[in-house]
């Protein structure tokens, strides 16, 4: 069975009403459109989700994709000897450049890169990029210095074999929560990885979900900034959630634009924000909520959940104050211990995550939810490459 993916951008849902789109025979015309309440529906391939573990489907040429990640380049079939574009993959994520790479309909680039017994990194580009813009994959997810310094690695190799433009698309970007001095005699590390990247030999950084917009100010050379947020509004949109239910939760007070941005388009729900006092370094303390969720669906969004301390005790909380059923929202699962055992308590009705962060099968759980960012990422390198507009996909 196909199922209905919204253009979130473009969606509402009506007050007072149940949304519910029906799902039609795989058999039916891609390109076949609904128009239910105001909203326009293209059908595509589903995730197909078993207990928890996602199975991307394979994207092609004849698959309909949202308007907003609709692009020209999937209208032709593209030789890879006939563009000056190549993407590279590092360790990190493998899966989730793969999965780019196929929205793009190309292949990604061949590059050797190993450890030495000492632990040293070992970077070798397996074909010539010289004058070509190179565009490599490598989010800084844990282990934060490995990652690091591999891309670090990559960007010189592509610099010294004479690479027109690089690129570090950076789905994750470690070090992004030490971006300010909250006491004395601290460092600032996302300036310092800022300065690192730049000094390697990269043109541009393209970046999802920073965990503050103050973190593009630190890098001397562009950056675009992308936002996982129309992958998860799409998927929300397509459940049956009656609109008058809905009220958005902030988990803490840091969160409230990211959250009041997201309420906006989830119908213009309401808002509610939990207050906490953080005690020490991934250790936070629920302290009271600022808003009515009693009988509401209550939708926490975040930009990561790192050991899901402040989610988890946001949920009890919200539980406690009346809500009927609590979803998790986050782009970045970094999912530390003890993770797994909070999300799977039962507190949350679902956790909805992208694949910013690759989520080992051990760590896997009913509840879970994965939503790919490959076509959304994609479609912005084919703009960054053709030197177009990036934030109107968003508008």
């Amino acid at each position: 069975m196909a199922s209905l993916i919204c253009s979130p951008l473009k969606s509402s849902l009506s007050c007072g009403s149940s949304v519910r789109f029906p799902c039609f025979s795989s058999s039916e015309p891609a390109s076949r459109l609904l128009v239910h309440n105001g909203i326009r529906c293209n059908l595509v391939e589903p995730l197909k989700l078993h207990n928890g573990k996602p199975c991307l489907p394979v994207i092609n040429n004849e698959s309909s994709l949202p308007s907003f990640l609709t692009s020209t380049h999937l209208q032709n079939s593209i030789n890879k000897n006939d563009t000056r574009l190549r993407i590279f993959s590092g360790t990190a994520n493998p899966a989730l450049s793969q999965e780019i790479a196929c929205y793009m309909g190309l292949e990604l680039g061949k590059i050797k890169i190993k450890r030495f017994a000492d632990g040293e990194i070992y970077v070798q580009l397996q074909e010539s990029v010289r004058g070509c813009d190179v565009f490599l994959v490598q989010p800084t997810c844990p282990p934060a210095n490995e990652n690091l310094m591999e891309l670090l690695i990559m960007i010189d190799a592509c610099r010294r074999a004479s690479a027109k433009n690089i690129t570090a698309v950076i789905p994750y970007f470690g070090y992004a929560r030490a971006d300010r001095k909250t006491q004395g005699r601290e460092s600032i590390a996302a300036k310092l990885v800022a300065n690192l990247i730049t000094e390697a030999g990269a043109n541009r950084v393209l970046a999802c979900d920073l965990h503050s917009g103050q973190s593009m100010g630190y890098f001397d050379i562009p950056v675009d900034h992308v936002y996982g947020q129309p992958v998860i509004l799409d998927y929300l949109a397509s459940k049956t959630i009656c609109s008058d239910d809905l009220v958005v939760v902030s988990p803490d007070v840091g969160g409230v634009a990211r959250a009041r941005a997201f309420a906006k388009k989830l119908s213009d729900a309401p808002l509610a924000i939990v207050d906490k006092r953080r005690q020490a370094h991934n250790v936070a303390e629920v302290m009271n909520l600022i808003g009515d969720v009693k009988g509401k669906v209550a939708v926490m969004v975040d930009d990561m959940i790192d050991t899901a301390g402040t989610i988890a005790k946001g949920a009890a909380l919200l539980h406690q104050e009346g809500a009927r059923e609590v979803y998790a929202c986050t782009t970045h699962a970094v999912f530390s211990p003890p993770a797994i055992e909070r999300l799977s308590s039962g507190l949350f009705q679902e956790v909805i995550i992208t694949n910013t962060i690759p989520v080992s099968e051990q760590n896997y759980f009913p509840q879970l939810t994965v939503l790919s960012v490959a076509n959304l990422l994609g479609e912005t390198i084919w703009r960054v490459h053709d030197d177009c507009s990036v934030s109107s996909i968003f508008q």
